[in-house]
Formats: structure tokens, sequence, C-alpha cells
């Protein structure tokens, strides 16, 4: 009793006080509509209700929420012109634009139909890893939803944004949201996983078409990048979880939680393995096609580490879906082999069209299968 007495006593005065204090109070108006209606409900949708509180450092206005978002799209639009405005300047624009008129129309075609019929194969594989994290759906459904991320990876930056729209409208038909969340991860670092794999396939065969120097050099970077991966994965192993941000924390919860999954299916997560590996292939060999009708002729063993590099480049969330970006890294990857950057550029902007075009076909293709699909 004395302690409490003798206690000191706090100043509504106090700043960090006062904030406190603001925000309980503010809790109420926040919370009143979670117990509206309370009285109506079963008493177990009571029970596991989720209350959505936001921290003071998590709540904005609207009107700051759509400045945010406007700037950061003007930003990624702006990178993708800055970059592609680069590329045209240094290198000839108009020999560019001529490679790309000369290739046919039925190659076109081909190219994009075989696009989209590989991302069917993708449908199965994201499909296959939302099942293992409990949240089944039938193929259809999948098809759905993978092809409307598709087209919102268009508008969305770098390769996972379309990832959140395809998980949000899985998580209006599948089971579990929180098996919808971990499998879309799940899915997503199998494709890395892929792509890694393909490019380090194409690194163990590729220095023999390098000169001396080149090789050095490539030796040289590849050893630095082997360093710079331990490195990381020694400081993401010892580094204290309490050094990083709370939503850090959440995603490196959901990282580990997506790594036991993997490990506890392993059947499950090889055919998705295997699956992906296919698709990234497939991809090349389009993409291949694409090139030597550019004139751009290089050997398979050339494609298969430089194009996973160049897909892995757009992951960075710089330019709109990577463009600009990828065609940039390809160039640069495909120089120490020969391969005149006019050329280069031009094969990874046809190749960049084919995406294009097939993310609004697949946005057409969803829309279509939401509108008519059976209730």
């Amino acid at each position: 009793m004395n302690n409490f007495r003798t206690a000191r006593k706090f100043s509504r005065s106090d700043p960090a006080i006062q904030k406190q204090v603001d925000y309980v109070n503010g809790l109420f108006v926040r919370l009143q509509p979670h117990f509206q209606g309370l009285s109506r409900e079963p008493t177990h949708r009571i029970m596991c209700r989720t209350l959505s509180v936001n921290s003071p450092s998590d709540t904005r206005t609207p009107e700051k929420n759509w400045t945010h978002a406007a700037l950061q799209a003007l930003l990624h639009y702006g990178g993708s012109a800055l970059v592609l405005f680069l590329l045209f300047r240094f290198l000839s624009g108009r020999k560019i634009w001529q490679t790309l008129e000369t290739l046919p129309a039925h190659l076109w075609i081909f190219v994009l139909t075989g696009y989209l019929a590989t991302h069917c194969i993708g449908v199965t594989k994201w499909r296959l890893m939302v099942s293992v994290a409990g949240s089944s759906m039938k193929w259809r459904q999948a098809a759905r939803c993978y092809f409307a991320g598709l087209f919102g990876s268009l508008f969305l930056p770098s390769l996972i944004g379309g990832d959140l729209v395809r998980a949000g409208m899985a998580m209006r038909i599948g089971r579990s949201k929180a098996g919808v969340l971990l499998g879309s991860l799940v899915d997503r670092s199998v494709d890395l996983v892929a792509l890694g794999l393909l490019a380090g396939t194409g690194a163990l065969l590729v220095p023999g078409s390098l000169d001396p120097k080149d090789r050095r050099i490539f030796l040289a970077l590849a050893g630095i990048g082997l360093v710079g991966i331990a490195m990381a994965a020694v400081v993401a192993a010892f580094l204290p979880a309490r050094r990083f941000s709370y939503r850090m924390r959440r995603r490196f919860v959901r990282v580990r939680i997506a790594a036991r999954s993997m490990v506890g299916r392993p059947a499950a997560v090889f055919t998705a393995l295997i699956l992906a590996l296919s698709a990234q292939t497939v991809f090349i060999v389009l993409n291949m096609a694409l090139a030597e009708a550019c004139g751009l002729h290089l050997a398979f063993r050339i494609w298969l580490f430089a194009w996973p590099l160049a897909k892995l480049s757009a992951a960075i969330p710089l330019t709109q879906g990577g463009i600009g970006l990828r065609e940039a890294a390809l160039a640069a990857l495909l120089l120490p082999f020969g391969a005149p950057a006019v050329l280069s550029v031009a094969a990874g902007i046809a190749w960049e069209a084919v995406v294009i075009g097939g993310g609004i076909v697949a946005g057409l293709t969803s829309f279509l299968m939401t509108r008519f699909s059976p209730r």
C-alpha cells in the first residue's frame, strides 16, 4: 500500500500518456461496429469473430491512403517509362521497332496460345498448393481466380501483385482463408525455387560459351553471389527477431509456416516443383522462338541461364510489372555471349507484348467464367 501511495503520479499533460489515453478512447469507436447485432448471432460465431483493431500507426484517413496509392502507382509507371526511355535513347530505337515489325502474325498467335496454355499448368499447380494448405476448390474456380490474378499483375507492381488479386478472389471460395494465403505463398516459393534451379543449371553449362576473360568475370560474380546468399542465410538464422518490426516478424512467421507445410507434404511439393519447372521451360522455348524470329540466335543453355534471372529481376517492385527492368536485365545478361543489345531488347519487348496480351485475354476469360458460372 505504501508503494502504491508513493508511486509517481502521471499527468495527462505528458504527451506520451495523452497519446495512449486518446488511443484507448478511440477503441470504443472502432469496436462499436463489431458488437452490433451480437444478440442475434449464435454463440460459436461470437466466440470466433475477429476484431480488426488497428494501432495508431496503422490508421490512415482515406485521403492519405488514396494519395499514397496514387504516388506509388505514379512511381512504378514512371520507373517503367524511364527505363524504356533510356533503352530507346542509348540503343537504336528505330532498329528495335523495325525488328519487331518483321515478326509474322502467325508467330504472335502461336506464342500467345502457348503462353495461355502453359498457364493452365500454373492453375493446376496453384490449386494443388492451396489444397495442401487446407483450402480446396474446383479446377474451374481455381482457373477463374488464377486468370484474374494474371490480369491484375498488369496493373500492380512486380510479379507478386497478381498474387494478391488471386488470393483475394480465392478467399471468397475456399474453405480456409489462411489456407489460401499459405498455399499462395508456397506456390510463389516453388516458382522462385524453379527459376533458381533453371538458372543454376544454365550457370553450370554456360562457362564453355564464354571467352577466358568473360569466364573469369562470370565465375567471380557467381562466387560473390554464393557468398552473399550464404551471408544472408547466416544473418537470417542468428539475427534476433526482436530487432525487426512487428510487420516483418509476421512475414517471417508466414514464411516459416510455408516452409513447414512444404516439408510436411514432400510428394505434393515435388509435384508442384515439376510442374513449375515444366512451365518455365516452355516459357523459355517460346521466348527463344521470338528471339530467333528477331535474328537473335543463341544456344538453349544460354537462355536457360539468362531468362530465369531476367524474370527474377522483375520481382523487384521498382517498375510496373517488371516492364523495362526485365528487358534491361536480359540485354545485360546476354551481352557477354555476343548478343547485340538491340536484338535482346527487341526480343524482350516482344515477350512483354505477349505477357500483356495474355493478361488481357486471361482477364476476359475470368470475367466470362464469373459471369456464366453456375450458382
